[in-house]
């Protein structure tokens, strides 16, 4: 009996630790429904990673309030990333289980490429919050984060929040930086082509960044410039 005992009381601490975290995290994210973070768990990730082979290495990130950023890339990220942003409640079923028939597909005959069927909401919750890891686990806690993101924030805010935290590039994060490394200019000033371009690079930053232009980048980038006066945004 007293195994039992046991058992019961560490398994009813589990619950009320994990409550508990799940209680610091809401409140975290009604804060940074106000307050802008300084950096986010994947920036933290990226710097460690890139300091294991250079301990002086810095990322590039700086903020820009939402009117600060092109419309341009406003519309292209969403056409890009998640066309029905400004419908739904920050998660999208149907894309998920594609994305999980395709991946299980892959993995079954031996591929590699994998597919996340994130909504925006929810890769900001990765970002903010988590890591890059792909996991069941990290996985729900991401759901868990995105319900709680779009009940206490706007989506004008969620998109503001995303677009100043994307990875845009081996050490770039957020707009401003990106438009800075690839144009030479503010994120206010970005073209269609432009911004195109740069939601193209969102699945693979570090790839593109360092590979530069390839076939398939300008097809897509072509496809995202025709679909961005078919989505709305904030």
């Amino acid at each position: 009996m007293w195994i039992l005992r046991l058992l019961k009381t560490g398994l009813l601490a589990g619950v009320a630790l994990l409550l508990l975290y799940q209680a610091g995290l809401f409140i975290l994210v009604i804060w940074y429904g106000f307050y802008n973070p300084s950096s986010t768990a994947v920036m933290q990730q990226t710097l460690r990673e890139l300091r294991r082979d250079d301990p002086a290495a810095q990322l590039r990130h700086e903020w820009v309030s939402y009117d600060q950023i092109s419309t341009n890339l406003k519309r292209a990220v969403v056409a890009s990333e998640d066309s029905n942003f400004i419908g739904h409640s920050g998660v999208e079923w149907q894309d998920i289980m594609r994305a999980w028939e395709y991946n299980r597909k892959q993995a079954a005959s031996g591929g590699s490429a994998m597919r996340g069927g994130s909504t925006i909401t929810q890769q900001l919750a990765k970002n903010l919050f988590l890591s890059n890891s792909r996991s069941y686990v990290r996985k729900g806690q991401e759901l868990i984060i995105t319900y709680m993101i779009e009940l206490t924030m706007s989506k004008e805010r969620i998109l503001e929040l995303y677009l100043n935290f994307a990875q845009w590039g081996i050490d770039v994060f957020g707009a401003q930086a990106a438009a800075r490394h690839y144009y030479k200019r503010d994120a206010a000033s970005l073209g269609p082509s432009q911004s195109a371009r740069l939601a193209s690079m969102l699945p693979r930053p570090a790839f593109y960044d360092q590979q530069g232009d390839t076939r398939y980048l300008r097809s897509r980038t072509a496809t995202i410039q025709q679909r961005m006066r078919l989505v709305e945004v904030p």
